[in-house]
């Protein structure tokens, strides 16, 4: 059952409540049952802590266990209270912080330690053997003893501590006890006691632990710790990142920051053995001293030492505690004599206790020893009585504890404990009369209150130190952790996030760091086995962050955190600073130490000290994907890491100054200085909530005064230049850093948070980020209360920064809000705490009074524009700035009294700068005053600090008007001709950033400060000053200060260091200079050059740009070959850079070689195409050069050389066949693999290669090499073939492809052994070598062998060559045409037969494809390939097609549109085609013969449209073929009519029929006759028949006697003729349809009975009724009467066809012969018909005469050639000839 209260059955409600069910039936059953119960529930984490706290029935168990709680020491080894104590004290320090109160999360840190140290104590207890019963004299109070005085507590004497431990057995581990807080006991009485007391500590601990399981509001935090995927607690995510999810669950990893509070304690060591209670604190310039004596002289050393143990334990003798100062001079100053004439001189002072209890309420003060230094007496001067009543300022209630002293230890002992005194209320400084000192020594009194530093001595000296650097005795430049004042440390032990404002020199980066540290610290002290605290140190600066992390690991280095060894201390952290001169910002990211990807930090990173350039990069190289399109183009702005050119395109102040503020419009820019709009525009809480990040111009207008006030009123001019600049940004792919951010948060909003979140975030100098930066950097952190800002607005002198903390704070705040209210609903928003910082530790008073006073006039004026803050104060008073005035030109120059007079040489020091304004005031100052010492612009000194500093005509340089500047006038008291600033606050608001950068300036000195000017424009901040007495003012006549201070080499060689760490490469070219270091003045140089270099990009012509580089780049090159180690590496490395930039590649390689970077040599020589020098740099350097990279380079020279066979490598590039064989088919390189192959003899395999790599050439020159293959031999016919169809597809002449590649396949063909190939493969290979040679006589016997082996597409191909040519047919005789149109029909036929396949591209009508040259590429995409002929189609055609696709070898289209595509065209070529030949055939004699030569053999018309032939050739085979060709014509234009069906064929078809019916029946009967006509001798036979039928049936329907009424009954009678000759069966049923048998014209309906004449013409050729024979006569005697219009010839047909069945019939009736047709002579023709000799019809004699009569008519008429006018002829008019044969005929 106990199974129940396991984790996994409690993940639900059902599972819950039969736990809790459970458990409530259990607690009833006695205590053996409980506690197996209690037991296994303490078996998993968090179990116990869950159940009880969501059990509402707990509190009989609660009562259970504590009534049973141990009383003795062995009992609670082995209880249940042990386990339980364990268990939940690691479930509390698990939960967040969050979740409680600062003092319970102090409380529940403090009883885990408590728990932790209890148990080993307990055990030692248990062991201990006393030597006997203590006396009440040696007993002590085990905790505090009261003193007799109210407010005092004494601590535990140092001897009777080291007399009770000897009594103790010498095995017990003493540090036990004392880790507890508690005293070894010498009794068993004592020992006893302890054990009760500690057992009832931890009972009450237990209390404490059950109290807050009764909270509901936890259970649910727990149930977070024991099922983190079941439910989450609170969660920190920003608002742009999506709610649902969490960027990283608090519960995946326990907390670090609840166990990081208690870490006051944890900066200090506890007092090394030998020394006493009082606590010495040892100042830099005595640690200095120590040092100095321990290599000078040892025996001086340990007096010293020696004397310092006497002092820390107390012995105050007269020898150790003479006072040094004056009875009056406030704050006592002792001296300790140690030698005759060395003095150790120290004061007795009152500082925080160390070692008081985190979770009390208040804090002790407690009495120390500060020690300041070693002197002899002649070093001891006059400086202490001022020490001591500069000290005394601090109130009377210190001073009065300064002097306090306990009651000696021993009546009448100089050995006195040190004092603890309560928290006394803080009591503000009061100012002492000034100070009597020189200047030296008020230099050195501020540098005892200010500069010193002072530690614990014990530091100094303890075990952990010597075992790593053995402290002074090894003489290491080693840091220690100084003591803080009660502000700093308040902002140290500050447990919520926190601002922490200070203007320059107050210490902000020192709190931050000390928090780093202590956090550090404390997590290591701990016995609880949690995570490592994360925390990162940000920063803009790298010289800042590396500075930072530097003193860091000295600290660390000092402290000697457990755990450590030498090694891992001497490898923790980047990189240390290197020696010489190297900027660390030209330092490679992989030697910072740190991963390229935020996701690969590891607990051992931390804590990070970084850029926020470097962190921005590193979460991007984890957000931004190349291969996410959504984000490509914001990963270009961070993935240029090995790109030097990357440098370029990121947007710099300096970049925006000189590459894109001189191409705005001079009306936009004038009278404004550099504005870098980004601020506001894209870096604004406001942009967030614009698209692209960037404020929109109406939104910029209408912000409010407060964001950027000094250009409240000019918004529009910024904004037309924000325009500007980002059109021109985005034209040179430039990126800010606005850029970068958006598009981090852009992605941030759609992906998780990359890796792990961290603990602590810190970030100094914040005014120099963007708000949006706030926002990234924020979503760092996962805890709320882990935010430490610092910064000082003051300093943001760039202009367009209008950044203040006022601002920061509040968008946070929104910032935590919405994450509050997304995510853990009810949780309580702690409100960062604010701190102020405003003691300068940099400069004196003097100078801080005065800095402070032009921030009062900015505050005044502009208050928006920066934070409020406390004044400023320096700790000692000193000179104040002195004011040079009155010197102007009228009077003799005040050159010479500041630089000296004409030829006299004055040099200021290292420690002393020259400030003008720009580049240009500082060149005219060097013309005037020559080489003279630092001259430096106020933009170019921040950051940096001197001793001394001469503001040089700042006023007069400035472009604010003297009517402007005297705005600060208001800030005089009675000053009434001041400005109105009300008035008009636009006029006055460049004094802003004027006063700003004047406080850049005052803020760089720490001792003197000069400002000269001889400006009207300087009086009213001279007069401003004086009022104030702020400024000494120096006119003509006083005595000029001497300015000028001489250094030595060394302290010109520091500085020139320091000014190269901030990259002022001029300045510290000077102070080299000075110190006659030629090589360092050359490395200056050489990064000055490379300044210049980056500066002209965008403003020089890029010849200049990479001559620049050049000569950076070999100035680079001559500093590495003088320098050695890291110097040299990083030299050559920029070197290589800078020849990158130059455009020179193989010099960069060359560099990189020297600089040790192979792998970037490498790939220089390869981008340089050097492949060789890339082969010997992978052959030399192969163990330096990462293996991707390494197998990357070697593929690449390999392909580089296997794809150029005529190139051969300096070194081998394979150890084997097989594997040169396996990487050439690897990465397809098939050319130099068929040419590896064919080495070998293996000729088929290179050349399928070859063909499969589209080398058809190759591969059939292979094939035929392999000449003992015969399967070869057919390939290699296959391919020629192959390439022939493709190269010479459909309508494509020989002329086009007639190029070298086809010479050498129509060559290689000519070698193929024929007797291996197929008959087919032979013609087809004819077949190609004729097209190519252009004889098409023989294609004809190719098309028909083809065409017969059915092969239609060679067939086709064979003919489209044949019929490409225009023919003239016109002049064809009858056999010839036969034989043409025979040709052309099977030409038409193919042509018809693709028009109809439904799917030509399927797989059976591959011939049709590769007759087009169509290629499928899927299954349903093909290619058209270029210069085919459907590609030429598609071009002529283009435009408008949309359903074809651009290809780099044609196009593609879809099965569908390729289809429509062939067809439509071969449709055209069809009736292109056709209509052509029918054209030539309508103007062709040979379908109509001439009459009058047939008859006469002469022909009198020029140009005789007919055939002239002879009657010898008039046969019955002649007459044949003349039909024939008719035919032939039909079925020919039937596949275009076929092919086009809504054509226009009527007018053709009719002039066709009725050529074929004047071939069928011409007019002379020598011309033959129907008789004659051999239906075997026609095309096609019946199946051609059928398309006449076809024809005939389709002219009746369009016959229209309206339409054609004057040929209609030539027309009618032709094709009535032709349909009952060809289709006498079908032809009634499709006449009788026809419209023209309906009706027609009124002059063919005959008087009387009204009847149609076009019946009876019928009825007489169907020859089916009685009257047929009647009817035909009764219709010509209609024509005849009516004189219709009708064709001679045709009309005479229709008689003799009337006639012939009257005559017939007439012969036939029994009646009249017994014997029909008997001796009867009859044309042949008349017998063709059958229906002729039916019986059943009337013959009318009477009508026969009546016709008779009218044939008698006609013939006279013809005879006279008179009334014949409705009678014509086809292609010919009547001439006698003619007429003769008519009425002859007649």
């Amino acid at each position: 059952m106990l199974d129940l209260l396991s984790k996994d059955r409690i993940v639900d409600e059902a599972g819950l409540r039969a736990a809790l069910y459970h458990l409530s039936t259990i607690s009833s059953s006695g205590a053996t049952a409980l506690q197996a119960t209690v037991e296994h529930m303490l078996s998993s984490p968090h179990v116990f802590a869950y159940i009880i706290s969501v059990w509402d029935r707990r509190e009989a168990m609660i009562s259970q266990i504590m009534t049973d709680f141990p009383t003795k020491s062995q009992e609670y080894l082995a209880s249940i209270a042990r386990k339980m104590l364990d268990s939940l004290s690691m479930s509390f320090l698990a939960l967040p912080a969050e979740s409680f109160a600062a003092d319970v999360s102090r409380n529940i840190s403090r009883h885990r330690g408590f728990i932790e140290g209890a148990l080993p104590v307990l055990c030692t207890l248990g062991t201990m053997k006393f030597t006997g019963t203590g006396s009440s004299e040696d007993e002590i109070d085990l905790f505090d003893v009261e003193s007799d005085y109210g407010f005092i507590k004494r601590k535990v004497p140092q001897k009777m501590r080291k007399r009770n431990r000897l009594k103790v057995h010498t095995a017990i581990d003493t540090s036990l006890f004392v880790r507890l807080g508690v005293v070894v006991p010498l009794t068993s009485e004592a020992g006893a006691s302890l054990s009760t007391h500690i057992l009832a500590e931890l009972k009450d601990v237990l209390s404490f632990y059950f109290s807050l399981l009764r909270r509901t509001e936890l259970a649910g935090d727990i149930k977070a710790l024991l099922l983190p995927n079941v439910g989450e607690s609170a969660k920190d995510v920003a608002p742009e990142v999506s709610s649902t999810e969490d960027v990283v669950s608090s519960t995946k990893r326990p907390n670090a920051y609840p166990m990081v509070q208690p870490m006051k304690a944890a900066l200090y060591f506890d007092n090394a053995d030998g020394f006493g209670e009082w606590r010495i604190l040892i100042s830099t310039e005595a640690s200095k001293n120590l040092r100095e004596f321990r290599g000078a002289d040892e025996k001086i050393f340990k007096i010293i030492v020696k004397k310092i143990k006497q002092l820390s334990n107390g012995h105050f003798s007269e020898d150790n505690h003479k006072r040094l100062n004056g009875p009056d001079a406030g704050i006592p100053i002792h001296e300790a004599k140690m030698t005759r004439d060395l003095r150790l001189v120290y004061q007795i002072d009152c500082v925080l206790d160390q070692d008081g209890e985190v979770g009390r309420s208040y804090i002790n003060i407690e009495h120390v020893i500060k020690v300041y230094g070693i002197y002899t007496h002649a070093q001891l001067g006059r400086i202490w009585d001022a020490l001591g009543s500069h000290l005394a300022r601090k109130g009377r209630e210190y001073r009065r504890r300064c002097i306090f002293r306990n009651r000696p230890v021993i009546f009448n002992d100089s050995v006195i404990l040190p004092a603890s005194f309560p928290p006394a209320e803080l009591e503000p400084e009061f100012s002492g009369s000034p100070l009597d000192l020189s200047d030296k020594d008020m230099d050195r009194l501020h540098s005892l209150l200010v500069l010193e530093k002072y530690v614990t001595f014990s530091q100094l000296c303890s075990p952990p130190l010597l075992m790593f650097a053995k402290g002074l005795i090894a003489n290491q430049d080693v840091q220690h952790v100084f003591i803080l004042t009660p502000q700093e440390q308040k902002i140290v032990e500050c447990t919520t996030s926190c601002y922490v404002l200070g203007r320059s020199g107050t210490g902000k980066t020192t709190t931050m760091l000390f928090k780093i540290l202590g956090i550090q610290r404390a997590w290591e002290m701990s016995a609880v086995d949690m995570p490592k605290p994360r925390q990162i140190f940000v920063t803009k600066s790298r010289v800042l962050a590396t500075k930072v992390e530097e003193y860091f690991t000295k600290l660390l280095e000092s402290l000697a955190l457990a755990g450590y060894t030498l090694e891992e201390l001497a490898e923790m952290k980047a990189q240390s600073v290197q020696e010489g001169l190297v900027d660390l910002d030209d330092l490679p990211d992989s030697q910072m130490n740190i991963p390229m990807k935020y996701s690969e930090l590891d607990d051992k990173h931390f804590p990070l000290f970084v850029t926020f350039d470097r962190l921005s990069k590193m979460i991007a190289a984890d957000m931004l994907s190349k291969d996410v399109p959504e984000t490509r183009d914001s990963a270009g702005l961070f993935f240029n890491v090995d790109d030097a050119e990357a440098h370029d395109s990121f947007v710099t102040y300096d970049v925006f100054a000189n590459q894109y503020w001189p191409h705005f419009p001079q009306n936009l820019t004038k009278n404004l200085s550099n504005v870098l709009l980004s601020w506001i525009v894209k870096g604004s809480e406001h942009a967030l909530a614009c698209p692209e990040g960037v404020l929109d111009r109406p939104n910029y207008l209408r912000l409010p005064h407060r964001s950027n006030p000094n250009f409240a009123n000019q918004r529009g001019i910024l904004y037309d230049i924000f325009e500007c600049y980002t059109k021109i940004k985005k034209q040179r792919r430039h990126h800010d850093v606005a850029d970068r951010t958006h598009a981090v948060l852009k992605v941030l909003r759609s992906q998780r948070f990359p890796g792990q979140q961290i603990d602590y975030l810190y970030v100094d100098e914040a005014q120099d980020n963007l708000l949006i930066d706030a926002l990234f950097l924020r979503q760092l952190c996962r805890n709320p209360d882990g935010l430490f800002w610092a910064g000082d607005t003051a300093q943001t002198i760039s202009a367009g920064s209008s950044f203040r903390f006022d601002d920061l704070k509040a968008f946070l705040y929104r910032v935590e809000q919405q994450n509050t209210s997304v995510n853990s609903a009810g949780a309580c928003l702690h409100q960062p705490t604010m701190f102020q910082l405003a003691i300068n530790y940099r400069s004196h008073g003097g100078i801080v009074n005065c800095a402070h006073s032009v921030i009062e006039l900015i505050t005044k004026f502009w208050p928006n524009t920066i934070d409020n803050l406390r004044p400023e104060r320096g700790v000692v008073d000193g000179l104040k700035p002195v004011f040079f005035t009155g010197w102007d030109k009228d009077t003799v120059r005040y050159e010479q009294f500041l630089f000296g007079a004409s030829g006299s040489h004055i040099e200021f020091g290292a420690q002393q700068c020259i400030l003008v304004r720009d580049d240009a005031a500082r060149q005219k100052l060097r013309e005037q005053v020559g080489e003279i010492g630092l001259i430096m612009t106020l933009y170019e000194s921040k950051g940096l600090e001197f001793n001394d500093v001469l503001l040089y005509n700042f006023f007069e340089d400035s472009v604010i008007d003297l009517s402007r500047w005297r705005i600060v006038l208001n800030g005089v008291e009675g000053q009434e001709h001041a400005p109105n600033f009300d008035r008009d606050e636009t006029r006055y608001a460049g004094v802003c950033s004027e006063l700003k950068l004047l406080y850049v300036g005052i803020t760089r000195a720490r001792k003197n400060m000069w400002i000269v000017d001889k400006s009207d424009k300087s009086d009213p901040m001279r007069i401003f000053w004086t009022s104030r007495n702020q400024v000494q003012n120096c006119t003509p006549g006083t005595d000029v200060p001497h300015l000028a201070v001489s250094s030595t080499p060394e302290e010109w060689a520091s500085f020139g260091r320091s000014l190269f760490s901030h990259k002022r490469y001029s300045q510290a070219i000077h102070c080299f200079e000075r110190a006659n270091l030629r090589r360092e003045v050359n490395v200056c140089k050489a990064y000055q050059l490379r300044e210049v270099a980056r500066s002209s990009i965008g403003v020089a012509l890029l010849s200049d740009q990479k001559r620049a580089f050049n000569l950076a780049a070999d100035a680079f090159t001559d500093c590495g070959a003088t320098a050695t180690g890291n110097q040299k590496l990083q030299y050559y490395r920029n070197s290589a850079d800078c020849y990158i930039r130059a455009g020179d590649d193989i010099k960069a390689a060359e560099a990189y070689i020297n600089a040790e970077e192979f792998e970037q040599a490498a790939k220089r020589y390869r981008k340089a195409g050097r492949f060789d020098k890339t082969l010997h740099v992978l052959g030399g350097h192969s163990m330096n050069i990462p293996e991707e990279t390494k197998a990357e380079l070697w593929t690449v020279c390999r392909l580089f050389y296997c794809s150029r066979n005529n190139t051969k490598a300096p070194l081998p590039l394979f150890s084997t066949f097989d594997e040169e064989l396996e990487f050439l088919e690897d990465y397809d390189l098939d050319f130099a693999r068929a040419s590896l192959l064919e080495s070998h003899s293996r000729y088929y395999e290179a050349a399928e290669l070859h063909l499969s790599e589209n080398r058809p050439l190759e591969a059939v020159r292979a094939f035929i090499k392999d000449s003992d293959n015969g399967n070869s031999t057919i390939r290699a016919a296959e391919t020629i073939l192959e390439y022939f169809w493709r190269k010479c597809s459909f309508r494509i002449t020989a002329q086009t492809v007639a190029d070298e590649p086809m010479r050498h396949f129509i060559a290689l063909a000519d070698q193929l052994e024929t007797n291996k190939l197929t008959l087919v493969t032979r013609d087809l290979i004819s077949m190609f070598r004729t097209i190519l040679c252009g004889n098409h006589e023989p294609l004809k016997n190719l098309a028909l062998s083809l065409h017969g082996n059915n092969n239609q597409p060679a067939a086709l191909l064979c003919l489209d060559h044949i019929l490409s040519r225009t023919t003239d047919i016109r002049t064809f005789a009858v056999e010839e045409m036969q034989r043409f149109l025979q040709q052309f029909h099977a030409y038409a036929r193919l042509l018809y037969l693709i028009l109809t396949i439904p799917d030509p591209m399927d797989s059976e009508h591959r011939g049709i494809q590769r007759l087009f040259s169509i290629v499928q590429l899927s299954g349903d995409e093909f290619l058209i390939p270029d210069g085919t002929f459907l590609h030429n189609c598609v071009m002529e055609t283009r435009q408008g097609i949309t359903w074809v696709t651009e290809h780099p070898s044609g196009y593609t289209a879809s099965r569908r549109n390729v289809t429509q595509l062939l067809q439509g065209s071969i449709r055209t070529i069809l009736k292109d085609k056709v209509s052509e030949i029918d054209a030539m055939c309508c103007k062709s004699p040979v379908f109509s013969q001439c009459l009058p030569f047939l008859m006469s053999g002469v022909c009198r018309r020029d140009n005789c449209p007919q055939e002239h032939v002879t009657v010898s050739k008039l046969d019955r085979q002649y007459y044949n073929n003349r039909v024939a060709i008719h035919i032939w014509q039909i079925l020919i234009l039937q596949f275009m009519y076929s092919a086009h069906p809504y054509i226009e064929r009527r007018n053709s078809m009719r002039d066709w029929l009725k050529h074929l019916y004047e071939a069928i029946n011409p007019p002379f009967f020598i011309q033959g006759s129907p008789a004659d006509l051999d239906i075997s001798l026609m095309p096609l036979r019946l199946d051609g028949m059928k398309v006449v039928k076809l024809w005939i049936r389709e002219s009746f329907y369009s016959l229209d006697p309206f339409y054609t009424q004057a040929e209609f009954l030539t027309a009618l009678m032709g094709i009535t003729s032709l349909s009952f000759a060809f289709d006498r069966n079908d032809a009634p049923v499709y006449i009788s349809r026809a419209k023209c048998t309906v009706s027609g014209p009124l002059e063919l309906f005959r008087k009387g009975d009204n009847r149609y004449m076009v019946h009876d013409l019928l009825s007489s050729y169907q020859g089916a009724t009685r009257s047929s024979i009647s009817s035909g006569i009764l219709y010509l005697l209609h024509v005849l009467d009516n004189r219709l219009y009708a064709n001679l010839s045709v009309l005479c047909d229709c008689i003799e066809d009337i006639c012939s069945a009257f005559v017939i019939k007439y012969r036939m009736d029994p009646d009249f012969n017994k014997f029909p047709l008997h001796d009867v002579v009859l044309p042949c023709s008349w017998l063709l018909l059958p229906h002729k000799f039916t019986a059943e019809k009337d013959t009318k004699l009477f009508l026969m005469g009546k016709l008779l009569d009218e044939i008698a008519r006609l013939v006279e008429a013809l005879r006279v050639e008179v009334g014949m006018e409705f009678l014509w002829l086809n292609h010919t008019r009547f001439t006698p000839i003619l007429r003769n044969v008519f009425i002859s005929r007649m």
